[in-house]
């Protein structure tokens, strides 16, 4: 990558700030789609409000401020539309590491390659911009799409915590993929 390459922007989308006007109605929808929230949480599954959104976006700020928490929305560029977000959590800088979550809110939106643009400039921000060395992804085994599309880009299963999930009266293992950046040079 030259100087002349942008940090922010693939062909189709930009990475860029919270809007805090217009993203929380536009995420508050994406919250009442039990895919959305299964692919990103093993946490309680629940539609959030506007004003609970808004909160969440000040403590991502908050978070951003005290350099532990990383977070950018993913926009189409020719409308500016929120697509979705990419976040760097858990950030051991003197170690190098990070765990990462990212996601596509509308599921219109997804196979259509915003991820996969987002992800390619948001590994060279981590690895190269902020000196990073290793990444961790966790997803459950009930998203294999979000697995095979990870290993797409080299992360690799590490862990696997047999039977952590449970959702429909069914157990899931939970996953741990990691990359590291030699591994991504190499890719």
């Amino acid at each position: 990558m030259t100087i002349e390459q942008q940090l922010f922007e693939a062909a189709d989308i930009r990475l860029g700030p919270i809007d805090f006007e217009k993203d929380p109605e536009v995420e508050s929808r994406w919250t009442h789609d039990l895919s959305y929230l299964r692919m990103l949480s093993r946490d309680l599954a629940r539609p959030l409000s506007q004003a609970q959104l808004k909160k969440k976006y000040e403590g991502i700020e908050k978070g951003m401020e005290e350099r532990n928490l990383i977070y950018y929305t993913i926009r189409r560029k020719e409308d500016n539309e929120l697509l979705g977000f990419i976040r760097l959590d858990w950030i051991e800088w003197t170690h190098g590491a990070a765990t990462m979550k990212m996601a596509i809110g509308d599921a219109s939106e997804r196979g259509k390659g915003y991820g996969s643009q987002a992800l390619r400039l948001f590994l060279y921000y981590a690895f190269e911009e902020l000196n990073l060395y290793r990444l961790t992804v966790t997803l459950g085994e009930d998203n294999p799409r979000g697995v095979s599309f990870f290993n797409k880009f080299g992360f690799g299963e590490e862990v696997r915590r047999r039977k952590a999930l449970l959702r429909d009266g069914q157990t899931y293992d939970l996953l741990m993929l990691g990359l590291l950046k030699d591994e991504w040079r190499r890719a």
